[in-house]
C-alpha cells in the first residue's frame, strides 16, 4: 500500500500471539461491562488483571518493532524491562486473587501479599539492574539475552508459587473449580514449552491469556436469560451491596406470579416480553434478577429516572392489561431503599413477609408499618434463633397457655389444648400467627415443641400431686417436625422423663396433601400410640381433607374448625353436611371435638351434631397453664389416685 511502510519483525517474533491476547482481553472488557459481575474483592482484582496484560502485549509489539527501528538503545531496553514489570505484576496479581477466592485466614493472606510482593521486587530490581547497568553500561542483544533468563526464573518460580498455593487451598474450594484453573495453567505450561524449543517469543502474553478466561468463566460469569433479560437472584445482594456503598437511593419493583412457581413452568411469551421490555424501556440502569420461580425482583437507581412514579404506573396498566388475557395470579410490591435495609441486604426477606398477607392481583406500595412489622419480626425470629440454639427445655421465653376443653361424657373440663406464646423483652407478649411461620421456615419448630411438651408434662404432673383429675393435655405438632429422624425419641423421652404416663398427653396434627408426608406421619403415629400416646387430627374441615386417608391414619379424636361450626349455622344444608360426618366419624369410634364454641345457639347445635368435646370462648379463653388448676376437678376425698 502506497504510503504505508509495515514493521519489520525480529525474525523469532510474530505480533499474531500478542494481538490475539489484546483482541480477547478486550472481549473480556466488553462483557465485563455490558453484563452483571459480582462486586467481590476477587473481581477488583480480575479487573486490574486483564488491563495490565493488555498493556504487557501492547509493550511487547513496540518493544519489538523499536528493536528493528531503533537498535538495542535506551527506549528498547525501557520497553524491554516494561514488558517484564507488567507480566510478573499479573503473576502477582493471579497469586492475590488465588488467596482471595479460597479465603485463607487473615495472617496467611498477609505472609502470602509480603512474600510474593518481594519476590517480584527482587526480580524486578535484578533485571533493572542487568538490563540498564549490565555489561558496563554498553548495551547490547547479550543484555537482552540475560534479562530474559532473569524474567524466566521469576517465571517458573512464580508459576510454581501458583500451582503449590492452588494445591495447598484446595480443599476450600469446589474440585470441578480447582479443575478448570488446574486445565488453563497445563495449557500455559505446554505453550510456553513448545515456544521455548522452537526459540520462540511470541506468544508469552497469550499463555497469560488462558488463566485469565478460566477466571472469568468459572468465577465471575453471571450470563442474563436472554429470553427475560434477568440475572440469578444470587447477585441481588450483590448490587444492593454497591448501591448502598456508593450512597444511591434505587426503587425495587417485585412480580411474584404463583401459577409459576413451580420449577417445572414456563412464562407466556408475552410476560416474558413486557418484562424485558419494561426494564429496558422505562427504567434507566434497571437490573432484573430471577430470584425464585415465578418471582422477579427489578432494581434502579432513583436519580437516573425522575419521574418514576408515572412509569410505574404505565408498566402496571399494561400487566393489567395481559392479565386478563393470560389470567394468571399475581402479587406486585413496590419500595423505595432504606439505609437500614440496604445495610442487612434484607429486600428480598421484607417482600416475603408482605407477600403473606397480601391478596393475590393486588399491588402493594411499601410503607413505614410494613417496615415496623418486618423489624419486629426480624427480632422474633433472632430470638427464635437464640432458642433454639440454647436447647434449654425451661427457656423462660416459651410459655405455655392452655384452653380449657368441655367433656359432654362427663360434665367437666378434664381435658385441655396446650398454646404456646412468646414473652420477649423488647416487645412482650407474642402470639403463635407471629412467630409459628418464623419457627417452621428456619427449622426452629421442633425446639419449641419440645419446650412447650416439657412444660405441659410437668404441669400434669403438678396436677397429678394436688389430685387434680387431668384426662389429657394436648400439644400442637408441626406436620414438618416428623420428618425428623428424632421426633418420636425426643417426644418420647420428655414423656418418659417428667414421670407423666403417655396416655396424658394427646399430639395435634393438621393432615397433609403431600404423599411421603402421610406415609411419614402414619409411621410416626403408629410408633407413639404404642407408648399410650392418643392423636388428634386438627383444623378437619379447612384446606385440604382426605376421607380415605383419614380412615387409614390412628386418629382418635377429630377436631371440627369453627369454620364448619359458622357454616353450620348459616344454613340447613350446611348442617346436615356437618351433622352426618360427626355421625360417620362416631360410629367409627372415633371422638368429635368442635372448637370456636362461642355462643349458646353453638353449642346446642354442636351438641345435636354428634359432639363428643366441646371448645372455645363460651367456656374459657386460653390461661397460663398454671390457671389451669382452677378449670380441671379434683378427686373426691377417699378415692385412689
Amino acid at each position: 500500500m502506497p504510503g504505508f511502510a509495515y514493521p519489520v519483525f525480529p525474525d523469532n517474533y510474530t505480533p499474531v500471539g500478542d494481538i490475539a491476547t489484546i483482541a480477547v482481553c478486550y472481549v473480556v472488557l466488553i462483557l465485563m461491562a455490558f453484563s452483571y459481575i459480582r462486586k467481590s474483592s476477587s473481581y477488583l482484582l480480575f479487573r486490574l488483571i486483564v488491563p495490565t496484560l493488555i498493556f504487557a502485549a501492547a509493550i511487547n509489539v513496540f518493544y519489538n518493532v523499536a528493536i528493528i527501528r531503533l537498535g538495542y538503545g535506551l527506549p528498547v531496553f525501557i520497553l524491554h524491562w516494561l514488558r517484564h514489570a507488567s507480566l510478573l505484576l499479573v503473576f502477582q496479581l493471579f497469586v492475590l486473587y488465588i488467596a482471595e477466592v479460597s479465603n485463607l485466614s487473615g495472617s496467611r493472606k498477609r505472609i502470602l501479599r509480603l512474600g510474593s510482593a518481594a519476590l517480584i521486587v527482587l526480580f524486578l530490581a535484578a533485571d533493572a539492574f542487568f538490563t540498564f547497568f549490565g555489561s558496563a553500561g554498553r548495551p547490547g542483544p547479550e543484555i537482552i539475552l540475560r534479562s530474559n533468563r532473569i524474567f524466566m526464573a521469576g517465571y517458573i518460580l512464580y508459576s510454581v508459587l501458583c500451582v503449590v498455593l492452588m494445591a495447598l487451598v484446595q480443599k476450600r474450594l469446589y474440585m470441578r473449580v480447582m479443575l478448570g484453573f488446574y486445565g488453563s495453567v497445563l495449557l500455559s505450561f505446554l505453550v510456553m514449552t513448545v515456544q521455548y524449543a522452537d526459540g520462540q517469543v511470541s506468544f508469552t502474553c497469550l499463555t497469560f491469556l488462558f488463566p485469565v478466561i478460566a477466571m472469568f468463566y468459572i468465577m465471575h460469569a453471571n450470563p442474563y436469560d436472554v429470553m427475560m433479560g434477568t440475572i440469578d437472584g444470587s447477585a441481588l445482594g450483590d448490587v444492593i451491596r454497591d448501591y448502598y456503598t456508593r450512597k444511591k437511593p434505587f426503587v425495587y419493583f417485585s412480580l411474584f406470579l404463583p401459577n409459576y412457581d413451580s420449577g417445572d413452568s414456563e412464562f407466556p411469551h408475552a410476560i416474558r416480553s413486557l418484562v424485558r421490555q419494561s426494564s429496558f424501556k422505562y427504567f434507566r440502569g434497571s437490573i432484573l434478577f430471577h430470584v425464585g420461580n415465578g418471582h422477579m425482583i427489578m432494581l434502579f437507581p432513583a436519580q437516573r429516572n425522575p419521574g418514576y412514579e408515572e412509569r410505574i404506573s404505565q408498566v402496571l396498566s399494561a400487566f393489567r392489561d395481559q392479565r386478563r388475557i393470560y389470567r394468571y395470579e399475581y402479587k406486585i410490591v413496590v419500595g423505595e431503599s432504606v439505609d437500614a435495609l440496604s445495610l442487612k441486604n434484607a429486600y428480598l426477606p421484607l417482600i416475603h413477609s408482605i407477600h403473606r398477607t397480601m391478596e393475590e392481583n393486588t399491588v402493594h406500595r411499601v410503607t413505614k408499618a410494613d417496615l415496623e412489622t418486618y423489624d419486629r419480626s426480624s427480632y422474633i425470629l433472632k430470638q427464635l434463633e437464640d432458642i433454639h440454639k440454647s436447647q434449654d427445655l425451661d427457656d423462660p421465653r416459651v410459655l405455655v397457655y392452655c384452653q380449657p376443653v368441655y367433656n359432654l361424657q362427663t360434665g367437666q373440663y378434664d381435658t385441655a389444648e396446650a398454646l404456646m406464646r412468646l414473652k420477649l423483652d423488647e416487645i412482650g407478649l407474642v402470639f403463635p400467627d407471629q412467630f409459628i411461620y418464623l419457627a417452621e421456615e428456619h427449622g426452629y419448630i421442633h425446639m419449641l415443641t419440645k419446650i412447650i411438651l416439657h412444660k405441659t408434662c410437668k404441669a400434669i404432673y403438678r396436677l397429678r400431686l394436688t389430685g387434680h383429675e387431668i384426662a389429657r393435655i394436648s400439644v400442637n405438632v408441626s406436620v414438618l417436625e416428623l420428618k425428623d429422624e428424632h421426633f418420636c425419641e425426643d417426644i418420647i423421652g420428655i414423656i418418659a422423663r417428667s414421670g407423666v404416663s403417655g396416655d396424658k398427653v394427646a399430639i395435634e396434627l393438621t393432615e397433609s396433601q403431600n404423599e411421603s408426608d402421610f406415609h411419614v406421619m402414619k409411621s410416626k403415629i403408629d410408633e407413639l400410640k404404642e407408648k399410650g400416646i392418643k392423636f388428634y387430627l386438627d383444623d378437619f374441615g379447612t384446606g385440604y381433607s382426605n376421607m380415605e386417608r383419614i380412615m387409614e391414619l390412628p386418629f382418635d379424636i377429630i377436631k371440627f374448625d369453627r369454620s364448619m361450626v359458622l357454616s353450620s349455622g348459616a344454613s340447613h344444608r350446611s348442617e346436615k353436611i356437618v351433622a352426618d360426618l360427626a355421625s360417620l366419624f362416631s360410629r367409627l369410634d372415633y371422638s368429635v371435638l368442635y372448637e370456636g364454641v362461642e355462643t349458646d345457639a353453638d353449642e346446642r347445635m354442636c351438641r345435636d351434631m354428634s359432639a363428643s368435646y366441646l371448645q372455645g370462648y363460651k367456656f374459657s379463653r386460653p390461661v397460663p397453664i398454671a390457671d389451669l388448676q382452677d378449670w380441671v376437678p379434683k378427686k373426691e376425698k377417699g378415692a385412689q389416685p
